[in-house]
This record gives structure tokens, C-alpha cells and sequence, in this order.
């Protein structure tokens, strides 16, 4: 859907990978990270793209903390479900109803609830705040919005 410019999400194109906001905003600013190859372990990529992927996932993070203010910012890198390498940056709030819990243990039905999508203008800012904060970073961006 990126590379046919109909994704909704989508924030920016960085050298290693693509930066979308989630389409589910529990956690507000729930960002992904996606890498341009299709590899299933961080330990298949080559080392220098494995070092462009984890520094650009990094300022990517940092951008999140800086566009969405959480109290503490989560990482993730899963791929049980879809095996392909992409990072879950999740802003944590004090103000959740369980702060301290890792978020996978959120029930996915309020997690994935139609009121966790954001509303189109919800979206632009988000992805707007977004944009600003990784051009502030000096990160190369190849392509966006």
C-alpha cells in the first residue's frame, strides 16, 4: 500500500524502512517501523543495513517521544504474527488505567476497538507532528506524506 501511495498511515520513507502511525491509537502515537527487506530475524540483515535499521528505528523512537509526550516509550519486535521485521513503538501514559503493564496485556477488544481509530483530522495532526519531529532529527528522509 505504501509503494502505491494509497496507505493512509504512512508518515515517511527512511533508508531502512517506512514509518506509518497505527491504525489503532489505544496507546496515542502508536508508531510502526517497518524494514524495506523482507527478513524474518534482525540477524538476516547485512550488517550494515542492520546497523541503518537499528539507528533509524532509534530516531525514529525519539521522534515519537518528542511528537507525543508519553511518561515512558515501549519497544517491540515481535513478528510471531507477521513475520517480518518491523518495530512497535508504544507512548505509555501514567493516566492509562494500568500504566505499569506491558501492553500486550491490554484486552485486544478495547486495544482494536473502532474507538481507538482516529478520525481523519485526528490522523492528519498526528501524522503532521510526526513528520515535523523526524525532520528535527536530520534523519534522511527519502519520501513522505
Amino acid at each position: 500500500m505504501i509503494q502505491e501511495g494509497v496507505n493512509p498511515y504512512f508518515v515517511a520513507e527512511l533508508e531502512s524502512g517506512y514509518v506509518v502511525i497505527g491504525d489503532h491509537q489505544y496507546f496515542q502515537g502508536y508508531t510502526l517501523f517497518l524494514c524495506k527487506e523482507h527478513k524474518h530475524e534482525l540477524h538476516d540483515l547485512e550488517p550494515k543495513m542492520k546497523e541503518r535499521f537499528l539507528l533509524e528505528m532509534s530516531e525514529v523512537a525519539e521522534a515519537v517521544y518528542h511528537a507525543f509526550q508519553p511518561n515512558k516509550l515501549n519497544y517491540e519486535l515481535l513478528g510471531n504474527g507477521d513475520s517480518h521485521l518491523h518495530w512497535h513503538l508504544f507512548p505509555r501514559r501514567l493516566t492509562e488505567p494500568n500504566p505499569k503493564n506491558p501492553v500486550w496485556w491490554t484486552d485486544r477488544q478495547v486495544m482494536y476497538a473502532d474507538e481507538a481509530k482516529p478520525a481523519p483530522d485526528e490522523l492528519l495532526d498526528m501524522k503532521r507532528r510526526l513528520f515535523e519531529e523526524l525532520q528535527k532529527r536530520k534523519i534522511s528522509i527519502v519520501s513522505h506524506l
